[in-house]
C-alpha cells in the first residue's frame, strides 16, 4: 500500500501532470458553460444535448487522462527499474492506472456544482445528475484501456483485430448505409431465422450503445429507464475490470517486445532503405507503428458511398437506403463533410509533438545521430511534413472526391469547389506550421492541439448560430466551409489570404530559429 501511494504522490507533484489535470478541468467547466447557453437557449432539447456532451467530452478525458498516460509508460527504460523491485508488473500497472482513474473522476466530478445548478433551476432533474456523472466517468476509462490494451497487444494479435474491424466496417456501411430503411427488405433474403437475429442484433446494438441510453434516460422517466442505463453501466464494468486485467498481465511482455526483440520483417520482405534522408525514413517508420487504419477505413467507405449518392441524383436506385445521406443533406452536405475531414487530414499536423520523443532526455539522447550526420533542421521539417502527410492524406483524399463529385453533379460550382480545394490545403499548411513551431521549441502540443483541431471547429459552428457568419468565416474550418458553401466562393477569399500569410510567416520564423532551439 505504501508503494502504490507514492504514485499518487508523483503524480501530484509533477508539475507537467498537473498543467494538463488543470487543463482538462477548465475544459471541462467551459463545455459546461456551452450547454448552459444551450439549455437557456433550447430548453426542450437542452438536456439530451448535455448528456451527450458530458458523455463525449468523457471518452475524450479518459482518452487523453488515462489512455495517453498508459501508452507512453512502457516507452521509458526507467519502468524496467520498477519492474525489477519487489513490487510486480502488475501491481505497477494497477497503482498507475488507479490514479489516471482518479484523476479522471475529479475532472468529472468538477461539473457537479454546474449541474446541480441546472437541477434548480429546473433544467435538469436531480435523478439526472447519476448517470451525467457516472456514465462519462465509465466510458472514459473504457476508452483509456481499450487504447492501452491496442497499443499493448503484440503485432499479430493487432493485424487480427485489424482484420476483423474492417468486416464490421464493411457490414455497418452495407446495413448503416446502403440498406438504411429498406433493412428488413434485404435481411428477408436470408434462410430461416437468419435475418430476424440480424435485425434483433442491429436493434440491440442501436438501443444499448451509451449514447442512446442517455437519449432514453431524458426522453423517457427515470423509474422506466434505470433498468437500461444500470445494465449498460455493469456491462461497461466488467469490460473495464477485462482490459485492466488484460493490460496488467501484458505490461511486462509488451515492455521486453519494445525494447529488447529485434524487429523481424516476415514473408521475406526486403526492408527499405534510409537512403538520403534518414530522418524521414525513421519518421515514416515510427508513425506506420499504428496507423489509424479503421477510422479511415470507415470514413473513406461512407465518403465513397456518398460521392457515388450525390452524382446518382434521382437515379439512385430505390431499394438502397436514403435516409442517412439525406440526414447529411440537411445537416451542411458536401461542405460540412470535407470540413471535417480536412480537420482530421490536419490532426497529425498539429499533434506533432508525439512523433519525436516524449521528454527532453530521450530527444537529447538522440543528438548522437546529429553528431554522427549532417543532419539541420530543415531535415526535421521535412520528416515532419512527409510524417503528418502520410498519416492525414487518406482524409483529404477523401474530402477531394466529395469535391470532385459535388462538381461534378452540379451541387458546387468549380469555383467553389477548387475554393474549397485552396482552404483545405492552406488549413492544413497553417497546422503543420503551428505544429512544427511548438515541436522545435520543445513546447507540449496537447494544448495546442486540442485548439485547432477542436476548439477552432467548435467556435465556428457557435458562431454560426449565433449570426456571426463574417467572423466565422475568417477561422480555419469556417474558411473550408464557406468556401464552398457560400453562393459566391470569391466572398470567402479574404480568410485563405490572410492564413496562408500567416502560414508562410510562422514557417519562416520556425525554420529560421529551429536549430537554435
Amino acid at each position: 500500500m505504501r508503494v502504490a501511494t507514492a504514485f499518487f504522490v508523483q503524480a501530484t507533484v509533477s508539475e507537467g501532470r498537473q498543467r494538463a489535470f488543470r487543463w482538462s478541468v477548465a475544459n471541462h467547466l467551459a463545455l459546461l458553460a456551452v450547454c448552459a447557453w444551450i439549455v437557456c437557449r433550447f430548453p426542450r432539447v437542452g438536456d439530451l444535448i448535455t448528456g451527450c456532451v458530458l458523455l463525449t467530452a468523457g471518452i475524450a478525458e479518459g482518452a487523453m487522462l488515462l489512455g495517453w498516460r498508459l501508452t507512453q509508460l512502457p516507452k521509458s527504460q526507467a519502468l524496467e527499474f520498477l519492474l525489477v523491485s519487489p513490487m510486480r508488473p502488475s501491481g505497477v500497472f494497477l497503482a498507475e492506472a488507479a490514479v489516471g482513474l482518479c484523476r479522471l473522476a475529479l475532472v468529472t466530478l468538477s461539473g457537479l456544482p454546474v449541474l446541480t445548478l441546472f437541477a434548480v433551476a429546473g433544467y435538469i432533474q436531480y435523478v439526472d445528475l447519476v448517470p451525467f456523472l457516472v456514465m462519462p466517468f465509465t466510458w472514459g476509462a473504457l476508452t483509456g484501456l481499450a487504447l492501452t490494451i491496442w497499443a499493448y497487444e503484440p503485432t499479430s494479435v493487432r493485424r487480427w483485430a485489424e482484420r476483423l474491424l474492417l468486416l464490421l466496417t464493411i457490414v455497418y456501411l452495407l446495413v448503416g448505409v446502403l440498406a438504411g430503411e429498406h433493412l428488413a427488405r434485404w435481411l428477408g433474403w436470408l434462410p430461416g431465422d437468419l435475418g430476424q437475429y440480424f435485425i434483433l442484433s442491429v436493434h440491440a446494438f442501436h438501443r444499448y450503445n451509451p449514447f442512446a441510453v442517455i437519449g432514453y434516460w431524458v426522453t423517457e422517466d427515470w423509474w422506466i429507464a434505470w433498468q437500461r442505463v444500470l445494465g449498460v453501466e455493469i456491462a461497461a464494468l466488467l469490460v473495464v475490470l477485462a482490459l485492466l486485467a488484460r493490460t496488467a498481465w501484458r505490461l511486462r511482455g509488451h515492455f521486453h517486445e519494445r525494447h529488447y526483440m529485434p524487429a523481424v520483417l516476415e514473408q521475406g520482405r526486403k526492408r527499405k532503405s534510409p537512403g538520403d534522408h534518414p530522418l524521414s525514413w525513421w519518421a515514416l517508420k515510427r508513425v506506420t507503428q499504428y496507423s489509424g487504419r479503421v477510422n479511415l477505413w470507415l470514413a473513406g467507405g461512407f465518403g465513397v458511398l456518398y460521392a457515388l449518392y450525390i452524382m446518382a441524383g434521382a437515379s439512385w436506385p430505390a431499394w438502397l437506403g436514403r435516409s442517412v445521406f439525406q440526414l447529411f443533406d440537411g445537416a451542411g452536405g458536401v461542405p460540412m463533410l470535407t470540413t471535417a475531414l480536412v480537420v482530421l487530414a490536419a490532426v497529425p499536423a498539429a499533434y506533432q509533438y508525439g512523433l519525436w520523443d516524449s521528454n527532453a532526455q530521450d530527444r537529447c539522447r538522440r543528438l548522437e545521430l546529429l553528431l554522427l550526420t549532417q543532419l539541420q533542421g530543415v531535415d526535421y521539417w521535412r520528416a515532419a511534413s512527409i510524417a503528418a502527410w502520410r498519416r492525414g492524406r487518406g482524409y483529404f483524399l477523401i474530402a477531394g472526391i466529395l469535391w470532385f463529385a459535388a462538381a461534378l453533379s452540379g451541387k458546387l460550382t468549380v469555383t467553389q469547389a477548387l475554393g474549397g480545394v485552396a482552404a483545405g490545403i492552406i488549413l492544413w499548411g497553417l497546422y503543420f506550421a503551428l505544429g512544427f513551431w511548438a515541436f522545435s521549441r520543445g513546447v507540449q502540443a496537447n494544448k495546442l492541439g486540442l485548439g485547432l483541431t477542436v476548439g477552432l471547429p467548435g467556435l465556428t459552428f457557435f458562431l454560426a448560430k449565433t449570426g456571426w457568419l463574417a467572423v466565422g468565416g475568417l477561422l480555419p474550418p469556417g474558411t473550408v466551409y464557406y468556401a464552398a458553401g457560400a453562393s459566391d466562393a470569391a466572398n470567402w477569399a479574404l480568410g485563405p489570404r490572410m492564413r496562408g500569410l500567416l502560414t508562410w510567416g510562422i514557417a519562416r520564423s520556425a525554420l529560421g530559429s529551429c536549430e537554435a532551439e
